[in-house]
């Protein structure tokens, strides 16, 4: 279990309070407006910037100090994060072994990561060479390795087309039903957010609200969502 426990987010005039629970293996969409603070909010929770104040905990254990690498999560970015020097292996096998001195299990795993990402055959290619959907693979494939409990999505396969954003979208989902992980994404779509995710953070006005359920939230929205769909508020 994920919990927030009195959250607050400070950078110069910008202010975000977050006070919830993530149960475990959750699938949890965060929407809201651009700059409410959707990636800042991801950025705390995987440790690459402070709280003001409040706790950070996983299952208990307070991780608010604890540096990136210490987490037990992994995050996907909109860049994928993929180095142009290394070959598809290499990048994935980075989520083993940062030297990539892999043992022939470990290579095996890589090898198996390849097959069950569709990326057979283009282990040896470089990152530039790939299309868009073989590149969110590849970077998927490393977060695949890394079995993590905590996935964090940060709009990674916003750049894609409807059909192949669904594509990468249900694979998520079923690697993230496969290994039990928490899920948390962040989206501008409120489709994905309905595919993927039975409940959503909604963050509007300084606050990231605790999750509700995703098809009930769209269905009735509340003002600060109405404003950002732009469409007027059921009465």
């Amino acid at each position: 279990m994920l919990e927030l426990d009195r959250l607050v987010i400070t950078q110069d005039d910008f202010r975000l309070t977050a006070d919830f629970t993530v149960p475990p293996g959750a699938r949890i969409a965060v929407v809201g407006p651009s700059g409410a603070g959707k990636s800042t909010l991801l950025s705390v929770i995987s440790g690459f910037f402070p709280p003001e104040s409040g706790r950070l905990r996983w299952n208990g254990q307070d991780i608010t100090d604890a540096p990136p690498g210490a987490r037990p999560l992994s995050i996907l970015f909109q860049d994928q994060n993929l180095f142009p020097h290394l070959t598809v292996a290499q990048n994935i096998g980075l989520g083993l072994r940062p030297d990539l001195r892999l043992t022939a299990e470990e290579r095996a795993r890589v090898a198996d990561a390849l097959a069950r990402t569709g990326l057979q055959g283009l282990e040896d290619r470089r990152p530039g060479t790939l299309s868009g959907g073989q590149q969110s693979r590849v970077a998927l494939a490393r977060v695949l390795l890394r079995a993590r409990p905590l996935m964090l999505l940060d709009e990674p396969f916003a750049a894609l087309g409807p059909a192949l954003k669904d594509e990468m979208l249900d694979l998520v989902a079923e690697i993230a039903g496969e290994t039990g992980a928490t899920v948390l994404m962040v989206s501008h779509d409120p489709d994905d957010a309905l595919r993927f995710s039975g409940q959503t953070v909604l963050v509007a006005e300084g606050v990231a609200h605790a999750p509700r359920p995703t098809a009930a939230l769209f269905a009735d929205p509340p003002a600060e969502l109405s404003a950002y769909l732009g469409r007027p508020r059921a009465r």
